[in-house]
């Protein structure tokens, strides 16, 4: 199964309808429904399946579909075919994260021939790695037209721990509108990229606070929040004042921190500090800053359902968190407990030879049989 999903090419800037209608023929073979929920284009689609009784709550066995790119990556084999060698499987997407869907669908003969007391659902997005877009509308679908599933296991690459706790993040687009002159003559225009600079520090000087405010017995890694300078872009000549300057910046929050004082602050210091200076030169001058995206943080709760299902079926008494984003707190905040549990290492995702190891596999397996014992009893 896993080499049939790695051939399809789901980067997140591509059509993934070929996987997704792959997959709900696979279902539909098996006497398995499925329903669709598209993006605005047609062209992308989450897919909701059920195995066991309809009219009651189940878990869910979350994962996205899309995969990162592999522009400019130094990859010694086709990154869409697997590839076996030396105890690892190969390819984009085997980590992160089309092997824990392809155990999932391997093992859906075996649910369907199981008599289910507790569904087990499957949740297939797509976009997840631009911003956790279309797990939204599945979610939304769920929440309006289906009992409301007792607990979901997002199957990021955890190594096959348990994590309870993800960060959640806030991007934003920050343009500054300058005035533009010659560059002999800087008392006559407004230097957007010099502006643009200004706020760039601050951003630095926000994170220093942070970084020195952090509870060093926090789960994660690193224990504060952290802001993100990613790109910026400006300028039209070395001899011309820059006119425009933009930014793109981010956070990655820590649940227990306030995300809107943080915005906040960044906000007033350039109400305050920046703009002022803009627009003493003219007013159409200024600073507009926009919140491009923003995802929630899965707030740690071991009393959860789905922690504690997961910890029964492990044997494992802890859990920890993580830095990146997920799309399980989305479900959360929907009220639909979540956990991050899969095979494979996050130091694997994203990589050129991307692999996962044989023995994550076998690992998720034999848990996903448990579960599976566990659905046909409780």
């Amino acid at each position: 199964m896993l080499d049939r999903l790695i051939a399809f090419d789901t980067t997140s800037r591509e059509s993934n309808l070929a996987l997704i209608d792959d997959v709900q023929a696979y279902l539909g073979e098996l006497g398995i429904e499925s329903r669709l929920t598209h993006d605005e284009t047609g062209k992308k689609a989450n897919l909701w399946a059920t195995i066991g009784p309809s009219g009651v709550g189940g878990v869910v066995l979350s994962g996205h579909t899309d995969v990162v790119p592999v522009d400019g990556q130094d990859w010694s084999r086709d990154p869409f075919k697997l590839h076996r060698a030396n105890g690892r499987l190969h390819g984009r997407g085997t980590a992160d994260m089309k092997g824990f869907i392809a155990l999932g669908l391997a093992l859906a003969p075996e649910m369907k021939r199981r008599n289910l007391k507790t569904p087990i659902h499957f949740a297939l997005s797509y976009d997840e790695e631009v911003g956790c877009l279309g797990v939204r509308g599945l979610i939304k679908d769920v929440v309006e037209n289906l009992p409301l599933p007792r607990a979901v296991i997002v199957g990021e690459p955890t190594s096959m721990q348990i994590i309870g706790g993800n960060k959640g993040s806030r991007n934003y687009r920050t343009v500054v509108t300058g005035i533009p002159g010659h560059s002999s003559e800087p008392h006559r225009g407004a230097n957007a990229i010099m502006a643009g600079g200004r706020i760039c520090a601050f951003l630095e000087d926000v994170q220093t606070d942070l970084r020195e405010a952090a509870d060093p017995k926090s789960d994660f890694d690193p224990p504060y929040t952290t802001i993100d300078l990613g790109l910026i872009d400006g300028g039209t000549a070395g001899n011309i004042i820059p006119e425009f300057c933009t930014i793109r910046w981010g956070m990655r929050i820590l649940p227990s921190d306030d995300a809107d004082a943080i915005e906040g602050r960044v906000r007033t210091f350039i109400a305050e500090e920046v703009e002022p200076r803009l627009k003493a030169v003219s007013s159409s001058a200024g600073v507009e800053t926009i919140r491009t995206n923003m995802l929630p943080p899965l707030l740690p709760d071991t009393t959860s359902p789905a922690e504690q299902l997961l910890r029964h079926l492990t044997g494992l008494n802890q859990s920890g968190s993580v830095s990146y984003g997920t799309e399980a707190g989305l479900f959360q905040q929907a009220g639909i407990p979540g956990v991050i549990f899969g095979p494979g290492s996050i130091q694997q995702a994203h990589q050129p030879d991307e692999f996962i190891d044989v023995s994550q596999m076998e690992s998720c397996h034999d848990f996903l049989l448990k579960l599976i014992d566990w659905a046909e009893t409780n």
